[in-house]
């Protein structure tokens, strides 16, 4: 019979596979999700400690990070407290020539430096105490406090006051009472608090080990990953006043532009809900309408030109633009395609037809999303980034498409004061394309384009891009999770 002091380790990787070692025997398996793997793992590791009949530990590594836990053989789990879990270490960022030392905790903490002198003076001793100093820890663990032994001389000369500029944070004593007169209240009424404020209770854990603990009655605050993606939900979920315009650019073929468009349109569709737009602004055999669904009707751009005034007359509602827009019904957004079955001469758009389609998509939707075409020469395409807000450049890991854009953006930074301002607040999106790009491959081209773009977001390979109508519901997890931060890029420009 096993004891509590063995240790059972348990691997769960994103694509559903997972490996349980339980007594030097390695088991593997693969579920058909990260959720189904972890839970298959918990069940393995419960039945092995019922087949003991003894509680057994166990640590488990997932995606979001390792959790220690204790397994009882009728099937609880619980914290193992004694195991405390290790989280992935990030570096830690410092401002050049700051002394000040970092030191990581398991949640995230503000530290008043001065509160904490406070704490340490007294009337006998003014400000010549220098705040105690911390040494870093491991993670889980109280900072040690280093404090002095030595006496001071009876000396009644005081110490120096300590350089500020060791410690952008200390205060000395009149300043902290200064700061404490001024701002007190000189009323009751301005002494009196709100009831409504209330301090925000955060979500527990809904992923990973920490989701599974949440799910079995043990409230467990969410990892720094779980807390980032819910920081990218709220991002991509904002209503922002007025129309927003996105562009998404390059001046090559085939360099992700429609994907980009499509996958970007439902992720502000799915989060923020209705109206949003994906317009397929181009001239020469637009793919837009082939990667997107087709509502009940065949009509394209050309066909809802003619209506443009009816369509922003007093009398239009909403519901009229359902004759010339096909709504994705799994997205939740609309598509106005181009008409690529047509020669470019059969179709032609000029500047005042692309301003009368988007003051019609402005009236109707809240974002609107710009398919481009790849003349950057073309009236259509320089119309369309006069009204742009945002522009998102669309590239591979090939040479060709990510020259191409990086050659986009410093044309336009040589240009008006709008144009510059797009190049310098541009989101690149680098995808993976290729299965048989590399992670270098990838990493090589988004470390050129932070020279040149505001915010760079990279995206895995994944087969449901490649051909196809484009559903978000189809893409691998960990896509579905690269597009969201490709979003969340993006909404921080608007």
């Amino acid at each position: 019979m096993s004891t509590i002091e063995e240790l059972i380790k348990a691997t769960v990787n994103a694509d559903g596979s997972a490996t349980v070692i339980i007594e030097g025997k390695t088991h593997e398996f693969t579920a058909d999700n990260e959720a189904a793997a972890r839970a298959q793992t918990v069940e393995l590791v419960s039945s092995h400690a019922k087949k003991d009949g003894s509680v057994v530990r166990a640590v488990m590594h997932d995606s979001q990070g390792s959790w220690s836990v204790k397994v009882h053989p009728n099937g609880t789990v619980e914290p193992d407290t004694t195991n405390p879990p290790q989280r992935r270490e990030k570096p830690a960022r410092r401002r050049a020539d700051s002394p000040v030392t970092h030191v990581a905790t398991t949640e995230p903490a503000v530290i008043d430096q001065a509160a904490a002198q406070d704490t340490e003076e007294t009337p006998e001793q003014p400000v010549s105490e220098a705040p105690a100093s911390t040494e870093p820890t491991a993670e889980g663990e109280e900072p040690a406090m280093k404090t002095s032994t030595e006496q001071t001389t009876p000396e009644p000369t005081a110490t120096p006051p300590k350089d500020p500029q060791t410690n952008p944070f200390a205060r000395t004593q009149e300043e902290k009472k200064a700061s404490t007169q001024d701002n007190a209240p000189t009323t009751r009424r301005e002494a009196r608090q709100s009831f409504l404020t209330q301090e925000q209770v955060e979500e527990p854990a809904t992923k990973g080990w920490r989701g599974t603990m949440t799910r079995m009655g043990i409230r467990m605050a969410p990892s720094e990953d779980e807390r980032a993606e819910r920081n990218d939900v709220q991002a991509v979920s904002q209503h922002w006043p007025g129309p927003r315009t996105i562009a998404i650019v390059n001046g090559k073929g085939g360099a992700g532009k429609t994907p980009t468009t499509v996958l970007l349109s439902a992720i502000f569709a799915r989060y923020g809900g209705a109206g949003v737009l994906a317009w397929d602004n181009n001239q020469t055999r637009g793919t837009l309408g082939w990667r997107t669904e087709q509502g009940p009707h065949e009509a394209t751009l050309l066909e809802l030109l003619p209506e443009s005034e009816k369509l922003l007359g007093t009398g239009a509602q909403s519901a009229d633009l359902a004759h010339f827009v096909h709504h994705q019904t799994r997205d939740r957004f609309d598509v106005l395609r181009s008409k690529p079955m047509e020669l470019a001469s059969a179709q032609r758009v000029d500047a005042e037809d692309v301003d009368a389609i988007h003051r019609v998509a402005s009236k109707y939707y809240r974002l609107i999303f710009i398919d481009s075409g790849n003349d950057e020469s073309d009236p259509m395409w320089r119309r369309m980034i006069d009204h742009t807000d945002q522009l998102v450049v669309a590239t591979t890991t090939r040479d060709d498409h990510a020259e191409a854009g990086a050659l986009l953006l410093e044309a336009l930074a040589q240009q008006n004061d709008k144009a510059q301002s797009l190049a310098q607040n541009a989101v690149a999106v680098v995808t993976q394309a290729d299965s048989k790009a590399t992670s270098a491959d990838v990493k090589r081209v988004a470390e050129g384009y932070k020279t040149l773009a505001r915010d760079v977001a990279t995206i895995p390979f994944d087969p449901a891009i490649v051909d196809g109508i484009l559903r978000y519901d189809a893409l691998r997890p960990n896509t579905q999770r690269a597009w969201l931060a490709a979003g969340a890029a993006v909404a921080r420009g608007l």
